[in-house]
């Protein structure tokens, strides 16, 4: 079993094989009311990126790590598609419903990582 970390770095990292961007990493391992450890944040800026995103990211990370998600949604329209990772949950979004949701508010109370764009 992959280490939760290790999990992350990797997560990040095919994001950025496919040039996901503005990713943030909520570390919400510290609240009590959390249904997960982390939640990493990032943006596509079309339906077309957004699949090829979670495509490409469910098989770097099945390659670097072994692990699979437990669950996929949103590959119907490709405007927010979540990737279940058990304690990692992956928001791949297009830039107006990140927007509307601002899940960076939303989970204000935890430790928000931003990682530069490459």
């Amino acid at each position: 079993m992959t280490d939760t970390q290790q999990l992350v770095n990797s997560i990040i990292a095919g994001i950025q094989e496919k040039k996901g961007s503005k990713i943030v990493v909520a570390d919400l391992s510290k609240l009590s009311n959390s249904i997960c450890s982390y939640f990493i944040i990032c943006e596509g800026g079309s339906n077309t990126q957004v699949d090829a995103i979670a495509s490409s990211l469910k098989d770097y990370v099945k390659k670097e790590t072994k692990e699979r998600p437990l669950g996929m949604e949103g590959l119907e329209n490709c405007e927010w598609v979540v990737m279940d990772y058990g304690d990692v949950m992956v928001h791949i979004m297009q830039r107006e419903p990140r927007k509307f949701y601002d899940l960076e508010n939303l989970w204000q109370d935890a430790k928000l990582t931003e990682i530069a764009d490459i």
